[in-house]
Formats: C-alpha cells, sequence, structure tokens
C-alpha cells in the first residue's frame, strides 16, 4: 500500500511537471519553427495523456476484489501500459512523415529559442525521472518512465540541433535529429508491447523457468510427481501458480503441511504470491489425455488452494 501510494504521489508530480514542458516547448516550437522541438511538444503531449492514464490505473489497481473481478483490478496497470507504449508508436509515425517532409522541403529554424526551451524541458524532465526511477518493477511505471526518458532524450536531440542551426544555419539537421530520436523511442516502446502482449496472453514470466518451479516441486519429501503445472503474471509484479501434485497416500492433514511448505518455498524462491495447488494421490489424473477446458473427468483427490504471503518485507513476492 505504501509503494502504491508513492507512485501516485510520483505521478502526480510528473503529470504536473510534464505539462509545464508542454506549454513550454509548444510555445517555443511554434515562435521558432522548429520540427523537433513541435515534434518533441507533441510527444510531451502523449506524455500528459499517458501520465494521466498511468495514474488512473494505479487508482484502479487499489481497488478490493469483487465478484466481476476476482483477482481484483491489477491489470489495469497492464492495459495502460500496453495503450502507452501504443501511442509512442503513433507519434514515431507521425514524427517519421514529417522529418521526410522536412528533408524534401527545409524551413527556416531560429536556433535560440529551440535551444532555450529544449533546455528548459530537459531539466524539468530530468526530474521527473528521478523521481519515477524508484518504482520501475510495474511494467505501467515503466512505461511511464520510458515516456519522460524519451523526452529527455528527444531535447537533448533538439538543443543539438539548435547549435548546429545557429552555428553552420545547415537546416537538414532539424528532421534528421527528429528521425534518431523517433528511432530511439520506437525500439523502447516495442520492448514493453511485447513484454504486455506476453502477460494479457497468460504467458510465463519471463523471470520464471518452468523446469525449475518443477524441481522445485517434485523435490518435496512425499510428492512423486506435478503435472498440469501453470504459471501466469496478475500484474507486472504478482504472480500466481496452479498445479496438480501427486502424492503418495497419506492423511488430509498432511497433504494440507505439504501444501503450506511448498506453497512458502514457491514464494520464497520464485515471488509466485498466490497458488492453488491440486493434491491427488489414489486416481492422480495425470496420465489422462485432455485439453483445455475439457478437465471435468472426476478424480479422488483433496484440493487445497492458498494464497502465500512473504514472511517479512522483501523476503518474498507480492502477495494477494
Amino acid at each position: 500500500m505504501e509503494r502504491t501510494a508513492g507512485r501516485q504521489v510520483g505521478l502526480k508530480r510528473a503529470f504536473a511537471l510534464t505539462f509545464v514542458v508542454l506549454l513550454v516547448e509548444l510555445a517555443g516550437g511554434l515562435a521558432s519553427h522548429s520540427l523537433a522541438l513541435l515534434s518533441d511538444a507533441g510527444h510531451v503531449l502523449i506524455d500528459v495523456f499517458a501520465l494521466g492514464l498511468a495514474w488512473f490505473a494505479v487508482q484502479q489497481a487499489r481497488r478490493p476484489a469483487d465478484q466481476r473481478r476476482s483477482y481484483g483490478y491489477q491489470r489495469a496497470t497492464i492495459l495502460a501500459a500496453l495503450l502507452n507504449s501504443a501511442a509512442l508508436v503513433v507519434i514515431v509515425l507521425a514524427i517519421g512523415y514529417e522529418a521526410v517532409r522536412r528533408l524534401a522541403a527545409p524551413e527556416p529554424v531560429q536556433g535560440g529559442i529551440v535551444v532555450v526551451a529544449a533546455l528548459v524541458g530537459i531539466a524539468i524532465n530530468s526530474y521527473v525521472v528521478l523521481g519515477l526511477r524508484g518504482h520501475t518493477a510495474n511494467l505501467n511505471m515503466r512505461a511511464a518512465l520510458l515516456h519522460v526518458t524519451g523526452d529527455v532524450a528527444a531535447s537533448i536531440g533538439v538543443v543539438i540541433a539548435g547549435m548546429v542551426i545557429l552555428l553552420t544555419h545547415w537546416l537538414y539537421i532539424d528532421p534528421l535529429l527528429s528521425i534518431g530520436i523517433a528511432a530511439l523511442i520506437a525500439y523502447g516502446a516495442w520492448g514493453i508491447v511485447r513484454e504486455t502482449v506476453n502477460l494479457l496472453m497468460e504467458g510465463t514470466p519471463r523471470e520464471i523457468d518452468l523446469a525449475t518451479v518443477t524441481h522445485e516441486i517434485t523435490g518435496t519429501k512425499k510428492v512423486i510427481g506435478v503435472h498440469d503445472l501453470h504459471v501466469w503474471a496478475l500484474s507486472s509484479e504478482a504472480m500466481a501458480l496452479s498445479a496438480h501434485v501427486v502424492v503418495d497416500d497419506c492423511p488430509l492433514g498432511d497433504a494440507e503441511h505439504l501444501v503450506r511448505d511448498l506453497e512458502q518455498r514457491l514464494c520464497d524462491r520464485f515471488s509466485i504470491g498466490h497458488t492453488t495447488i491440486q493434491v491427488e494421490s489414489c486416481h492422480p489424473c495425470g496420465d489422462i489425455e485432455h485439453g483445455a477446458g475439457a478437465h471435468n473427468h472426476p478424480h479422488e483427490h483433496v484440493i487445497v488452494t492458498s494464497s502465500a504471503r512473504p514472511r517479512a518485507a522483501g523476503s518474498g513476492g507480492p502477495a494477494r
């Protein structure tokens, strides 16, 4: 809860300061006729939207689970990250189009105004980046940080373009640097898009090796096999696991102790905070062929579900 509150404060501050950058760069771009500065202002406009969306997503993620969303609203942050990244791709295309047009017909640019406006943007955005860097474990916050970091890189390019124009009057530097900035932003946005799509597709989180998880489970005393093992992410910070664990014939009490031991080790070693483990003994179903959604055959089994919680702050993964 404390980390979430910190994110909200950081995003509110970033939103307000980024809006100031937007006004400065828009005014400077219009006064100087600089494509690089106007392109950066367009990028900042999307950033204002992106930071507002990220702020909204963090608030939604704090909402408790209900009958419609039994896992809560944590995935709002993933959706926000995907929308932010898609917005970046649109901006990249727009900058590229305008840069090509300017290469064909360069326009006069007032370099002094460009340099001053870009330096103001660099100063403010650098402060915002420092405020957001402590929350990069969250995918939504990482997408927001990418937006602002892209602004800093773009503003540096704009300063260079302004200086070159002041010293040499070579107008082609303005659209050329705009294309370079767009390529840098696109590269970072693609990484966020790829990761968010994997999470939305219930893909195994990249930091999880299923073979290692299987070995951890089967290495437990009384466990003779595991099947139907699934690990997925509820958000960029919360993971869940479900599995069928086959054990030697044992009383229900022993099976529950076994599950408690498993859930704690999975939480400590892999940061998996929510586990659902089905214990099978008399009639394990692992050898029965079935597809997704067709696992409705009867069993003789014990089901023990749990939500593992770390024993101390920082000692395990996120919990529900």
